[in-house]
């Protein structure tokens, strides 16, 4: 199962405040090194963490190429139309170089302990729905936009500033509901191997084609985002996504070619400038050049 989309690569780091000159480092390295993307996770109440957006901005200000992304934003504590006007900002502000990965929200004592709402996995899938709609509303340029949902309203809001590029929805998703509602209206799936081992992969994805084709929708248009938690070795394996190189490149090269994903990001568990440095140099060329070669095969 190979959509046939272009390949992506990139990085995850984790936004603790004390290490932030590292994240910036780091983050500058991966655009050195080629990579392409930057996902964020976005856990407000980590009191360890920085505010995503805020380091987003801090990031982008300091690149030229690479792009961001939300790995995913907390739509709990983010009301959607400030999020999409964060993002719309920050996009005009770097030149097009902004995504948006939307979650449901996890962790709710945490969101309860800043003011936020506590909500049934199915509420928070329909709050997503609409907030979803907001936002792309919000990004049109309208004036007087309405919008009444049971979780979020507009009521005749003006919406501004238009990003500079269409800004892409990845979604979260993991269960049967979010994995429909990604294949009907989301432009991506971002799930993370901790939580979608591969064994899952093929089941998961079916599930979004089949409702982009219920909706009318190429499932080829829905980017495919994978977290990789683990480590790059010098020794045997040790696990899936724990081992050498040689292990490394044929594992992406089958998550690309038969499971269809397209964008990888690394989250290595230790040393991640190191592993960044590997990752970049001698499993990215490689995954590209299978991918490449098998395409071309047919």
């Amino acid at each position: 199962m190979d959509y046939g989309r272009d390949l992506q690569f990139g990085y995850f780091p984790t936004p603790n405040a004390a290490e932030y000159q590292e994240i910036l480092q780091q983050v500058q390295l991966c655009e050195q090194l080629g990579l392409d993307l930057i996902g964020i996770q976005d856990h407000p109440y980590q009191r360890r963490f920085l505010d995503a957006w805020t380091l987003l901005a801090f990031l982008a200000g300091r690149t030229s190429r690479i792009r961001f992304f939300t790995d995913v934003a907390n739509l709990p504590l983010r009301p959607p139309a400030m999020l999409a006007k964060a993002a719309a900002s920050l996009d005009v502000l770097s030149g097009g170089r902004i995504e948006v990965g939307l979650g449901t929200g996890a962790y709710w004592e945490g969101i309860q302990a800043m003011g936020g709402p506590s909500r049934s996995p199915g509420e928070a899938v329909t709050a997503l729905e609409e907030a979803l709609q907001i936002m792309r509303r919000m990004w049109s340029g309208a004036r007087g936009v309405h919008f009444a949902g049971q979780y979020y309203t507009l009521q005749g809001a003006h919406s501004g500033p238009e990003p500079a590029h269409p800004i892409g929805i990845w979604l979260g998703a993991y269960g049967p509901r979010m994995l429909a509602l990604t294949g009907r209206l989301g432009d991506g799936w971002v799930p993370s191997s901790s939580y979608a081992p591969r064994a899952r992969l093929k089941a998961m994805q079916a599930r979004i084609d089949a409702a982009a084709a219920d909706a009318g929708r190429d499932p080829v248009e829905i980017r495919r985002v994978y977290n990789l938690m683990g480590s790059i070795s010098d020794g045997p394996s040790d696990g899936f996504l724990n081992g050498p190189v040689a292990q490394w490149v044929d594992v992406l090269t089958g998550l690309a070619l038969e499971d269809g994903l397209d964008s990888f990001i690394f989250a290595p568990s230790e040393m991640p400038t190191a592993q960044l440095k590997l990752f970049a140099r001698e499993v990215v060329p490689r995954v590209r050049e299978n991918v490449l070669n098998s395409r071309r095969a047919g």
